[in-house]
């Protein structure tokens, strides 16, 4: 189904918010080795044999690695396909599930370990629950709906075991606890309502005051400004990734449909590339259907190649102009850099020629699959 040009804000903002789950899976698979080891831990230290501890531990591991292997195999999917609502609505539902899932097990384990009289263990409990509520608020802060009863699942329990033990200690415990709960709630959504009002207004592209006349993106001058205002600031020890992009096929719609349907083209894509973005990038109009995009702050290389197949997926969808369905496709130049001070111009003309080395790669493929 072809995404249309004129989609609500609030739902490309709730695309970006649901791509946030899969951003990182590093914690989750920190978090599966660190239960791993507690779980052993309470274990061997136990002085009986204890089906109900082994049966607890057991199915929260086996939530654990459903939780990190869903995310590895959506991940892809999340952060480069061009999604609308239902389909980040779908992904945040798979996402859901088994991470609400470990979130209620691991909130009986470490309820049903605070019971039996192993005060080394409570300790082990505590910093397990600890560390995964960090991790909930930073990983998925961005969707509340899934943060908050994350946390309340997993350390509510503990926080009710200690009140009912009635002593002193286990009763400032659960204040204590049940404070920091509270505390982190009140963030995950303060951050959730910066975060959202942040993207939408990069999505609105209302950030930069100089705007190609046709398509309102930043023009080539305003990339420049942009670029050396914050390739030091937001990129300090992190890669900065530039994408020179131009449209396969916008010439024949130009001669076929006229300039008209050629010219609100081109303004469908400018509105694609600001929703396929993250919140302190930027995308330009080059002129003509050449476009750039610059990514700051990346940890990885690959970072930029996930974008780039994105922006590809994006772009390829059909896009509804007045009474046609027009396709058309990009090709991709892209250069990764270390040095924040190296000109801007410099590396649009590299990724620029690897662009049209691109497209001479690919057009030597198509004249030997023709010649076959």
């Amino acid at each position: 189904m072809p995404l249309s040009s004129t989609e609500p804000l609030n739902d490309r903002v709730y695309v970006e918010l649901v791509r946030s789950l899969y951003a990182n899976i590093t914690p989750a698979v920190i978090m599966m080795f660190a239960f791993m080891l507690a779980f052993g831990i309470i274990w061997l230290e136990s002085p009986e044999f204890d089906p109900l501890l082994i049966a607890l531990g057991v199915a929260s591991m086996l939530a654990s690695l459903t939780r990190v292997l869903v995310t590895a195999a959506f991940r892809s999917m999340a952060l480069t396909a061009a999604l609308n609502r239902p389909q980040a609505r779908r992904l945040e539902l798979v996402f859901a599930f088994p991470y609400l899932g470990f979130a209620a097990l691991l909130g009986l384990y470490g309820a049903y370990v605070f019971w039996m009289p192993l005060t080394e263990a409570h300790t082990l409990i505590i910093a397990l629950l600890v560390g995964y509520c960090a991790g909930v608020a930073t990983g998925t802060g961005l969707r509340p709906n899934i943060a908050v009863p994350s946390m309340c699942l997993a350390i509510g329990p503990t926080i009710l075991i200690s009140a009912i033990r009635a002593d002193p200690i286990h009763i400032g415990l659960a204040v204590i606890t049940l404070a920091f709960l509270f505390g982190g709630s009140q963030t995950v959504l303060m951050r959730h309502d910066t975060m959202r009002a942040e993207i939408a207004k990069r999505l609105a592209s209302v950030s930069l005051a100089r705007r190609d006349t046709l398509t309102a993106l930043p023009n080539r001058l305003a990339l420049q400004e942009y670029y050396e205002e914050n390739a030091a600031t937001i990129s300090p020890n992190g890669l900065i990734a530039v994408h020179y992009l131009d449209l396969d096929g916008f010439k024949p719609v130009n001669d076929t449909y006229g300039h008209g349907v050629g010219d609100a083209l081109l303004t469908s894509v400018a509105s694609r590339l600001r929703g396929a973005i993250r919140s302190g990038d930027i995308v330009a109009r080059l002129g003509g259907d050449e476009f750039a995009v610059i990514q700051f702050g990346l940890q990885r290389a690959d970072e930029a190649d996930l974008l780039a197949r994105r922006i590809g997926a994006t772009i390829a969808q059909p896009f509804e102009i007045g009474d046609h369905n027009v396709s058309i496709s990009t090709c991709i130049g892209t250069v990764v850099s270390t040095d924040r001070s190296q000109r801007l111009d410099l590396l649009l003309q590299e990724a620029d020629e690897k662009l049209y080395a691109r497209k001479r790669a690919r057009n030597g493929t198509a004249a030997l699959r023709d010649f076959a």
